[in-house]
C-alpha cells in the first residue's frame, strides 16, 4: 500500500533528526572529496588550478542532489559571486545533473502510486528525461493515451533540506565575515522558505494551473496541465509538451529570435505586474518552443516548471513600478521612497547612489525608447558582472547592507532572463514591452486579483 505522505506520523520521508544525520554526513564526506582534490590542485597549482578545484565541486555536489546543489546553482547566477570557472561549472548543474536509476524510480513509483503503478501507465521510460537537484522527470503515456512528462522527487528531500539550510547558513556567515558588504541573513530564511514549497508537488500543481489560466486564449504560450488522479505530494504528472530548447534557435533568422524574445518576456512580466507572481527559475531547460511542421519551430513558448513560483506582496511590485517610473523621471524623492518600501533600512544618499547602480543596470533596457540589445557586446555569462563588482565594491566602504529577501529570486529571475535574451542576440523597444505589461496597473486591482486567483487554486 502506498504510503500517505500527508500523514506526518506515517510518512517514511518527513523531516527526521535520524534523516538529518545520515545527510549532514554524506554532505561532509562529498564536500571533503572536493577538499582533498582542492588541496592537491593548489599544492600543483597551476593556471587550470581553479578550473580543476570547479570540477571537484561540481562532482561533489552533482553527486549529492538536494538542496545544496539547488543553492550552488542560485550562486551560479548571482553576477560576481563566485570567480568565472566556478560559476560555469555550477551552472552546468542546471541542465546535465546526473539521474538516478530505474531501482529508485520503482521504489518512488510504487511508494506514491501502489505496488500496481505500472499498470496505471499505457507505458513509461526507464531513462529520465531530464534530472535537477530535488528531482527528475520521465516520458510516460498516461491511461488517455496523452504523453506526459512524470515528475519524481528524489528521496529524503525533506531531511536534506533542513539538513542543508544549515550549512549554508554557516556558509553564509563565512561569506558575510569574508566579504563584509552584504547581510545575507535574509537571503538565508528566503531560499529556505522557497526550497520547502519546492518540495510540494501539490502546491506546484496548483500553480502550473494558476498559469494556465493566467494564459488561457494565449495560443503562443503553453503551459503543461496537471493530472491529479497520477500525481501526490511527492510525485507530479502533467500533459507533456514537446519542444526544442531556446539555445536551439541562436542561429536563428532575428525575427524568429526576436519574438522568441517577446514572448519569454511576455510570460515572465506579465503574471507579475497583474498577478504579483514570477517564474523563479529562470535556466534554459525550463522554456522550450514548439509549432507546427514546415514553420520555423517556435511558434510557441512551453512554459516549465512551476516549483519555484515566488509571490510577491502586492506592496513589492508597486515599489518594482515606482523605481522604474522614479529612474525614468529621475526623481530622486521617488527613488528613496521606492527603495524603502522594498524594506531596505538606513537610507542615505550614498547608499541610494549604490542601489541605483545596480537598479539603472536592471531597468537599463526599459528606461531606453529604442529598438536595442538587452546589453551590448556582453557574453551571457558574464551579464551584470560589471555592475556588480562596482555595487559590491562601493558596500565595502559604505556597508554592510541587508537585502530585503524578496531580492534574491527578483534578481536571480531578471539576470536569468537578460542572459536568454543575450544567447539569442534579441532586439526590441524593451521599454515598449514593459508599458505594454503595464497598462492598467494598480498596487490596489493587483491585490484583488492576486487574492482570487490564489483563493481560488486553494495557494496560500
Amino acid at each position: 500500500m502506498a504510503s500517505d505522505p500527508r500523514d506526518p506520523i506515517k510518512d517514511p520521508e518527513r523531516d527526521r533528526f535520524s534523516g538529518r544525520l545520515t545527510r549532514f554526513a554524506k554532505v561532509g564526506a562529498g564536500l571533503s572529496g572536493a577538499a582533498v582534490s582542492y588541496g592537491a590542485n593548489s599544492l600543483f597549482g597551476g593556471d587550470s588550478a581553479d578550473a580543476r578545484n570547479a570540477k571537484a565541486l561540481r562532482a561533489a555536489l552533482g553527486g549529492l542532489k538536494g538542496p545544496l546543489m539547488k543553492a550552488a546553482q542560485m550562486f551560479a547566477t548571482v553576477p560576481d559571486l563566485l570567480p568565472p570557472e566556478f560559476a560555469a561549472e555550477l551552472a552546468e548543474l542546471q541542465t546535465n545533473a546526473p539521474a538516478m536509476g530505474w531501482p529508485f524510480v520503482r521504489r518512488r513509483m510504487a511508494a506514491e502510486l501502489g505496488p500496481d503503478w505500472a499498470s496505471r501507465f499505457q507505458s513509461f521510460e526507464h531513462e529520465a528525461a531530464a534530472a535537477a537537484s530535488l528531482g527528475q522527470v520521465h516520458r510516460a503515456v498516461g491511461p488517455d493515451g496523452r504523453a506526459l512528462a512524470v515528475k519524481l522527487q528524489y528521496p529524503d528531500m525533506q531531511s536534506a533540506v533542513e539538513s542543508d539550510l544549515g550549512q549554508l547558513r554557516s556558509l553564509f556567515g563565512l561569506f558575510k565575515r569574508m566579504d563584509g558588504s552584504i547581510d545575507p541573513s535574509e537571503m538565508i530564511v528566503e531560499i529556505g522558505d522557497r526550497l520547502r514549497e519546492e518540495l510540494d508537488y501539490e502546491r506546484e500543481a496548483k500553480l502550473m494551473a494558476v498559469y494556465g489560466g493566467f494564459f488561457t486564449g494565449r495560443a503562443e504560450i503553453q503551459v503543461p496541465q496537471p493530472v491529479a488522479a497520477l500525481s501526490t505530494k511527492r510525485l507530479l504528472s502533467m500533459t507533456w509538451l514537446e519542444g526544442r530548447g531556446l539555445l536551439a534557435f541562436k542561429d536563428a533568422p532575428q525575427e524568429t529570435r526576436d519574438r522568441i524574445a517577446a514572448l519569454l518576456f511576455e510570460a515572465w512580466w506579465s503574471p507579475m505586474t497583474k498577478l504579483g507572481i514570477i517564474h523563479g527559475d529562470p535556466h534554459l531547460g525550463n522554456y522550450t518552443f514548439g509549432g507546427p511542421e514546415g514553420g520555423d519551430g517556435a511558434a510557441h513558448l512551453n512554459l516549465l516548471d512551476f516549483g519555484c513560483i515566488r509571490i510577491f506582496p502586492p506592496r513589492f511590485v508597486a515599489g518594482v513600478v515606482r523605481l522604474y517610473r522614479a529612474l525614468s523621471n529621475d526623481d530622486r524623492a521617488e527613488q528613496t521612497e521606492a527603495y524603502r518600501s522594498w524594506g531596505f533600512a538606513n537610507l542615505n544618499d550614498e547608499l541610494v547612489d549604490v542601489l541605483n547602480v545596480w537598479a539603472r543596470f536592471i531597468y537599463g533596457p526599459l528606461l531606453d525608447d529604442r529598438v536595442r540589445s538587452v546589453a551590448d557586446d556582453v557574453p551571457p555569462g558574464e551579464y551584470g558582472r560589471r555592475e556588480a563588482f562596482k555595487v559590491r565594491q562601493a558596500l565595502k566602504a559604505k556597508g554592510p547592507i541587508t537585502i530585503p529577501r524578496e531580492f534574491v529570486f527578483m534578481d536571480r529571475a531578471a539576470i536569468g532572463l537578460g542572459a536568454a535574451f543575450l544567447h539569442l542576440g534579441a532586439r526590441h523597444n524593451w521599454k515598449a514591452l514593459f508599458e505594454k505589461s503595464l497598462e492598467g496597473f494598480s498596487e490596489e486591482g493587483l491585490a484583488t486579483r492576486q487574492a482570487a486567483v490564489l483563493s481560488a487554486a486553494g495557494v496560500s
